[in-house]
């Protein structure tokens, strides 16, 4: 929970999980810190392909729970 001028807001972690455009600024945060530290560009290309994996991941289990759900 976050506080924002005195409320209390929750965050929705499963919207914020299957959005792409989270997965984008995580892989790009990613890669810049990792350009930062002044790793090869085959290892960034690695990880990124990694964090993009686990994106889909993410995705992929967010949209079977709600299918899941429906069916019930």
């Amino acid at each position: 929970m976050m506080k924002t001028e005195g409320m209390i807001v929750k965050i929705n972690w499963k919207q914020k999980l299957s959005s792409r455009k989270f997965w984008a600024a995580v892989a790009g945060w990613v890669t810049s810190l990792l350009t930062a530290f002044n790793v090869t560009e085959n290892v960034i290309a690695r990880v990124g392909l990694i964090v993009a994996g686990i994106g889909c991941l993410a995705v992929y289990m967010l949209a079977e729970s709600m299918v899941d759900k429906a069916r019930e």
